[in-house]
This record gives C-alpha cells, sequence and structure tokens, in this order.
C-alpha cells in the first residue's frame, strides 16, 4: 500500500474529487495533513476572513481544500489571499432561504446590495467541483439556479436584480432610469451576456453533480423567454421592445437614439446595448457576448433533450445558435497585418471595433467560457493583439500590466483581466512563465487587502476601486484551484 492511500480526510476526499492530491507524495500528503494552520507563523498572514459565526454560509469541503491548498503553495503570501478570497462569496454575499417550497439564494455582488445575473453566476461557478460531496452547497446552488429563473420571467432585459420581487430599485444611479422598471428589478441595462451565464451555470451545475432538480417547469419557461428576448434583439423586423435612458455624465451610461442605441444591420448577430462592465456599446453586435450566446445555446440545446426531453427547445436554440455562429464568421473578424483576429464591437454594415475589456465576456476569456481551444490560431492572434498596445484599454505600469475598460478609466488594471490570462496561458514553457508572472502582479495587487480589487492604478495599486468584489476574488480563487489540479508546479515555485 502507498504512503498516501493510508491517510485518509473529509480533507483529502474533497482534494480527490478535484483530482487535486494524486500528485502528492505520501510523505508530502502526511506533512500537508499535519499541520492545523496555515503555512509558517508570519502573522501578517493571519485570514482575513469573518469570524466563524459570522460566516454567511460554510461549506467543509471548500475549508477543506483551502487548508490543504494552503500548505502546498510555495509562497505564504499567496497561500493566505487564496484563503481570503475562495470562500469570499460564501462568508460575505449570500442569503438563503426557500420560495414556494424550493431553494432560493440571493447573492449580492459585494459592497452593491444587488444580484447580477452574470456576478452571482460566477461567483458560484469555482464551487461547482466541491458540490457533489456536499449536500449543503449543493442546495444553495441550485437556489441560485432557482432565483436566477424567477428574475429572468421578472425581465430578461435586466441585468440585475433585489432580494424583494415585490420592491423597487434602491440604485440611486438607476432610480430616474427612463426604461420599463418593474418591481425586483435593481437595473435595467440589456446585455446579452446576462442570459449567458446562467445558462453556464445550469449546464456546469448539472454536469458537475448530475441534479436535474432544479430544472422545473419554472425554468423551462425562463429558458424560453431568454430565446424570445435573443431573437427579439436580432432587430430583424424593428427594433424590439426594449430602450433605457439615464440622466449621467458620462456618455457610457446611457443609449442614444431615443433609447434604443446604435443601429446595427440585422444580419443575424444579438444587439447588445451595454457590455459586461456595464458600460454602453459603441456598436451594438458585441462580438465576444455573440461567440458566448452560442455556447450557451448549444449547452441549453443539449440540457433540453437530456434533462427536459423537449425536442422543440432544443431544436430552437441549437437553430439560433447556428445563425448567431454563421453570422460571426461573416462579420466578426477583423483583418490585420497580423491576420485575422476576432472584433470586440461591429454594427453589420462593416464597422468595426477592436479593444477588449477585463469583464468577460472579453476576447480574452473566450476559451475559458468554451468558446474556443487556448491553442486556436484565430485565438491566439486575438489574445496578442488584446494584451498589447493595440487594445486602447492595456495598461502597462510599475506595479503590473494587464487590461481595464472605460467604467473605470485609463490607468486602472482590472485584477480579473490577470487571473484571466493565467487561465487561458497555453500548455508551454512559455505559459507557464505567463502564469508565474500573473501570479507576481497579482500579488502586488491587493495593496496589504489579501483580496483582489475591481482596479488597480498601473502604478500605485493602493489606488484601488471596490475593496469588496466578490467575483474578482471568486476567479483568483478559481485560478489557484486550476493550477493545483493541471500545473502544481508552478504553485511550489511561484
Amino acid at each position: 500500500m502507498k504512503g498516501s492511500d493510508m491517510i485518509d480526510s473529509p480533507a483529502r476526499r474533497a482534494l480527490l474529487g478535484l483530482g487535486l492530491a494524486g500528485g502528492l507524495s505520501g510523505l508530502g500528503m502526511a506533512r500537508a495533513l499535519a499541520a492545523d494552520r496555515p503555512p509558517g507563523s508570519d502573522m501578517r498572514f493571519a485570514s482575513s476572513r469573518p469570524p466563524p459565526g459570522q460566516r454567511r454560509f460554510v461549506s467543509p469541503a471548500v475549508d477543506a481544500a483551502i487548508a490543504d491548498l494552503q500548505r502546498r503553495i510555495g509562497d505564504p503570501e499567496l497561500a493566505w489571499m487564496f484563503g481570503n478570497c475562495l470562500p469570499n462569496t460564501l462568508d460575505t454575499t449570500v442569503t438563503e432561504g426557500t420560495v414556494d417550497g424550493k431553494p432560493d439564494t440571493f447573492v449580492i455582488t459585494g459592497d452593491i446590495d444587488a444580484m447580477w445575473l452574470r456576478d452571482s453566476s460566477a461567483q458560484v461557478w469555482s464551487y461547482l467541483p466541491f458540490a457533489r460531496e456536499d449536500d449543503a452547497l449543493r442546495r444553495l446552488i441550485r437556489g441560485v439556479i432557482h432565483r436566477h429563473a424567477r428574475c429572468l420571467l421578472i425581465d430578461p432585459y435586466a441585468n440585475a436584480f433585489l432580494e424583494d420581487p415585490h420592491a423597487r430599485t434602491k440604485l440611486k444611479w438607476a432610480i430616474g432610469d427612463l426604461t420599463e422598471m418593474r418591481p425586483g428589478v435593481s437595473e435595467r441595462k440589456w446585455e446579452l451576456d446576462s442570459l449567458c451565464w446562467p445558462i453556464r451555470l445550469a449546464h456546469g451545475y448539472w454536469r458537475a453533480t448530475g441534479d436535474t432538480a432544479p430544472f422545473d417547469a419554472q425554468w423551462t419557461e425562463a429558458m424560453r423567454a431568454v430565446l424570445r428576448t435573443m431573437r427579439e434583439q436580432q432587430r430583424k423586423t424593428g427594433p424590439g421592445p426594449y430602450r433605457f435612458q439615464r440622466k449621467a455624465e458620462a456618455a457610457t451610461e446611457t443609449l442614444v437614439l431615443d433609447g434604443y442605441g446604435h443601429p446595427g444591420r440585422p444580419v443575424g448577430l444579438i444587439h447588445s446595448m451595454f457590455r459586461p462592465s456595464d458600460d454602453a456599446c459603441v456598436f451594438p453586435f458585441l462580438v465576444p457576448a455573440n461567440l458566448f450566446a452560442v455556447v450557451s445555446l448549444r449547452q441549453l440545446a443539449v440540457m433540453a433533450d437530456a434533462v427536459l426531453h423537449d425536442a422543440a427547445l432544443a431544436s430552437e436554440a441549437k437553430g439560433l445558435a447556428g445563425e448567431v455562429a454563421a453570422a460571426l464568421r461573416r462579420h466578426g473578424r477583423l483583418r490585420t497585418p497580423a491576420g485575422e483576429v476576432w472584433a470586440y464591437e461591429v454594427d453589420g454594415f462593416g464597422n468595426q471595433f477592436f479593444m477588449d475589456d477585463a469583464n468577460a465576456p472579453s476576447l480574452l476569456s473566450l476559451p475559458y467560457l468554451g468558446v474556443c481551444a487556448v491553442d486556436d490560431a484565430l485565438y491566439r492572434r486575438t489574445r496578442a493583439r488584446a494584451w498589447s498596445v493595440d487594445n486602447p484599454y492595456f495598461f502597462h505600469g510599475r506595479v503590473a500590466e494587464g487590461t481595464g475598460g472605460p467604467h473605470e478609466g485609463l490607468r486602472m488594471i482590472w485584477p480579473m483581466s490577470l487571473a484571466m490570462k493565467a487561465l487561458t496561458a497555453p500548455a508551454t514553457a512559455a505559459g507557464d512563465a505567463e502564469i508565474r508572472q500573473c501570479l507576481r502582479w497579482l500579488r502586488a495587487s491587493h495593496a496589504g487587502t489579501g483580496f483582489m480589487h475591481e482596479a488597480f492604478d498601473q502604478d500605485d495599486a493602493a489606488h484601488f476601486t471596490r475593496p469588496w468584489f466578490a467575483w474578482a476574488n471568486g476567479l483568483f480563487g478559481e485560478l489557484i484551484l486550476n493550477l493545483a489540479r493541471h500545473r502544481p508546479a508552478l504553485l511550489q515555485s511561484s
């Protein structure tokens, strides 16, 4: 019997479920499990999590994995950051309940008391590998899926929602918006990716657990609303029902042309009036969001067949995915001296715009979202251009280099872009070097807090926005989990 086979604990079983423990020698595992605290005794790296009694939700499987992985990370500062960041959504942002006899989970973004469809999906994504062995965690994620369905049925054009479906928005910047603000809606910016993220979470949860309980008649109705909304926003026969205007100093906060946004030729692509950053689009066909929609629609088609046994829904989802994919091939690419790349936004009239924004879906994030492989030639060219001065929102300074976007302005690098670059690095020596560098930049970005932020100044990490931004924390935690599973040597030597 191998030495590691003689060691058993909930922590080791959780890691084995992730495929994380297999690379440890028996001695290494024994040393890892023998310690009762994070590596070293440096009190600078005492946990920044809330005290156990003040945590909103506790997952023994997640906590066990944190404890074991911290002991496998060579850099104590990175280990400390991982221990703070991975559980941040569970520790601080979730509220559980029951609605109509079904689990209900409301998830705020952090320092904004509202639930974004995108953020909440991304925030719980990193916990999926633990859900099969943790009944309470599985119930919590089922609650998110149920809540998403109810939100989509309130208004599929809204991006953010309130805990109370009968309440009116509390966001001071959204109170006077000129749009159809329904009860339960916190903000009503039409963002195509807001319909994609809940499908991604549902499909990921089903694949991770085999549980079909959340996919009931209400969820099916919500998915029909998703398809109807995407079809409406192809705008083949007119502008559709969505309009939005806001009295704001920033042009990125409102839409032109009486609230319908810049025009697009009806070529089969889906309009998105706002980006995942919540900034208004320049051209209405946001290419990474349309690429994400193709993936999500195909995932929905698989679930409609295998889980819902609804051939009509599956056929409709596959048909729309094929139409959008064909339109992307015709209209979504940009010619450059280095070869074709994906554009960021287009309008179907031949106008194209290249940039990248740190929020996903982004051009950088395409393999992460399942659009393509990391070694896809078109993606590699696009990625290189996005991480260069050809992207007006790529910044290089004394602290780090990375991408940002108009949302927080020039010079402001988003840690999510650094995590995403590491998550999309190729499986080569050069890719390993990229990951090591990204880890160094991420370590330099937290400004002594032990957490990720929305953005930080390229030359001064102490100048940052949003001290409590759970999506960024979760993405950093997901990166460490991914490296532990696929490239553990990089954590030992970073």
